[in-house]
């Protein structure tokens, strides 16, 4: 092809580095012609339509190289890498009205179906054999559960959660594995391209979570899944993932109080949203409920003619030995709800001739293998820290979990206690035997010289974080109260601002480690802090500018210090001072309990899996 006097060489190149070599094809053997988007350095060219099915899967972009006569200078060398390229544009999606507001376009529900339209994904989504799950909490527990099962029975799966805790690729999985970086660049330019080129002001772009929806649809019809299991991300009847007009099976489990400044004030307002996944028709199951949100699941099911079951608790006993993949014992709730989905979905697609019993005494290998290796970050996980485990094994360990509302305060707690009492008898145990043991969790375990270890006094610390559209004065009593309940008193609780901004997806995404951030809402939840461990001691409360007298130790690079509590800038920092009191306590080991937020726990993972 010649454009002027330069001669332009086509030439494929997969923006991820694979084993395969890059591709070059002809675009006259294209059937659409290329629309030249952007004629800039370095030059590039986004197809409108889909790739070629010889190149399916990988990156729709193509990049051009020039040549002058006589010259073979390659003019490539981007300004940022094409997946930061990618966070960009999808970071230009986030808004920040807070998600209640009802003023912008992009809330408008109707628009997901122009969406859908823009994308031809109107008949792929028809034939989408889903699997939907709403609920407050163990929804993302209960998918991932589900998804592990299907995928043992030898069925290709793509499974849809939020939020990502490191990387945006968490929230799309193929067959129990995060989409490559190459197909997801591939499928990510091509939707949004297509809305950048077809969206007008009435039909505005799709909103952050909303373009994340329609991309994963877009994934799953392009990968040709046999099973889409679809998380909510709020709500229900309203969600982005709620276009489903016809799913195989839905889902709702345990329901509590989050989200209320959207969802309403109570459990039975709370329970009509999430119903709103139930479809005319389409089997349903939920988990035992408080009465009064039950009610009102019963008769949304009623008014639509759902067949709605609750679904027992699985029986550890059917395990043959083996233990669940996700820690707690509220797991043994989803997993009940995951084996009533998955059962009632082969049946319902004509794979095997079985119906749902209620009181399941025996699950087929299948089932078993999925459950003992399901996997899900960020619940109920037990992560040693990477650069104090090169140096002194166990002595700092993180215990994650992202409970953030007051039901998931009481399990994380009991999780938590559990754990570390498990653990010292674990250590305890090894070392009379001289060996060594591991502690299995969810997704890592702790290898520890145990003979050691045992002769260590240990000492938990609670790091925390919420969002401010939470109520602290719910979360953190619910917490202190469910931990001293069992035994566990923090000797510090440290509070900080998560790394990660909303407003910013990628590696782009943090925020300065500097001392001038505010911290006013951290300030709020130590005050909170302060006075319930006061409280607790029967200690007058009623001054409470006399308990929360800051003290500064530059030592600490600026830390707000109370008795019991501390206030960090950053989390780097906050992460920095457990490490430091590691090294300066060596006759003891650190448990700190992270929990508040997804956000920080991810946060967290970042830092000290490093």
């Amino acid at each position: 092809m010649e454009i002027g006097r330069a001669n332009f060489n086509y030439t494929f190149c997969p923006l991820a580095q694979s084993s395969n070599p890059s591709r070059s094809f002809s675009l006259s053997s294209y059937q659409q012609p290329p629309l030249l988007s952007t004629l800039l350095h370095p030059l590039t060219l986004r197809f409108t339509s889909a790739p070629p099915p010889h190149i399916s899967g990988c990156s729709s972009r193509v990049r051009i190289k020039m040549s002058q006569a006589g010259g073979g200078k390659d003019e490539t060398k981007p300004t940022m890498s094409p997946y930061e390229e990618a966070m960009e544009a999808l970071s230009s999606l986030i808004t920040k009205r807070s998600r209640a507001d009802k003023s912008n376009k992009g809330d408008r529900y109707e628009l997901l179906f122009d969406y859908i339209k823009m994308l031809e994904l109107e008949e792929p989504i028809k034939q989408m054999k889903v699997i939907h799950v709403a609920g407050t909490k163990g929804k993302g527990s209960t998918c991932a559960f589900t998804e592990s099962i299907l995928r043992n029975c030898g069925f290709r799966t793509g499974l849809f959660t939020s939020p990502h805790l490191i990387d945006i690729r968490e929230r799309f999985r193929l067959d129990g594995t995060d989409i490559c970086e190459e197909k997801f660049l591939g499928y990510f330019w091509w939707c949004f391209d297509r809305f950048k080129e077809r969206t007008t002001d009435e039909v505005p772009m799709p909103t952050y979570f909303r373009f994340l929806a329609l991309l994963a649809f877009k994934i799953f019809a392009a990968e040709q899944v046999d099973v889409a299991i679809l998380e909510v991300g709020l709500g229900g009847k309203y969600d982005a993932t709620n276009v489903v007009e016809n799913p195989v099976v839905c889902g709702v489990s345990s329901l509590g109080y989050d989200h209320m400044e959207i969802l309403g004030n109570t459990l039975g307002q709370i329970a009509g949203e999430k119903a709103g996944i139930f479809k005319r028709g389409v089997p349903a199951f939920t988990v035992p409920q408080p009465d009064e949100a039950m009610l009102v699941l019963e008769e949304k099911a009623s008014q639509l003619d759902v067949h709605l079951e609750v679904a027992a608790p699985l029986d550890a006993n059917v395990l043959s030995g083996l233990h669940l993949g996700l820690e707690g014992e509220h797991q043994y709730i989803n997993a009940g709800l995951a084996i009533a989905l998955c059962s009632t979905w082969l049946q319902r697609t004509g794979h095997v001739e079985i119906n749902y019993l209620k009181e399941m005494t025996h699950l087929p290998e299948q089932f078993v293998k999925g459950l003992a290796t399901a996997a899900l970050q960020g619940r109920a996980q037990i992560v040693p820290d990477q650069l104090i485990e090169s140096e002194s094994s166990g002595d700092l360990v993180f215990y994650l979990d992202g409970a953030h509302s007051p039901e998931s305060m009481d399990v994380c707690a009991k999780w938590f206690s559990l754990a570390i009492r498990r653990d010292y008898k674990q250590h305890n145990s090894s070392a009379s035997n001289h060996g060594h043991n591991e502690l299995g969790t969810s997704h890592d375990s702790i290898g520890m010289g145990h003979h050691e270890a045992s002769k260590k006094s240990s000492t938990q610390f609670l790091l925390f974080n919420c969002m401010s559209v939470r109520d602290p004065e719910l979360l953190l009593p619910r917490l202190m109260r469910a931990c001293a309940s069992h035994g566990v008193h923090f000797q510090k609780a440290l509070f900080v601002p998560n790394v990660s901004v909303y407003y910013k997806v990628g590696a782009s995404s943090s925020t300065p480690t500097d001392t001038q951030v505010d911290l006013s809402w951290q300030l709020t939840l130590q005050r909170i802090w302060e006075n319930l461990v006061h409280a607790e001691k029967d200690n007058d409360v009623k001054n409470t500018d006399q308990i929360y007298e800051e003290v500064t130790d530059d030592a600490e690079k600026g830390a707000r210090s109370c008795e019991n509590s501390k206030v960090f800038a950053s989390l780097p920092v906050a992460i920095n001072w457990l490490r430091d009191t590691v090294h300066k306590n060596r006759s003891g080991r650190f448990q700190v309990l992270v929990t508040g937020s997804l956000h920080l726990v991810g946060d967290v993972l970042k830092l000290v899996k490093k």
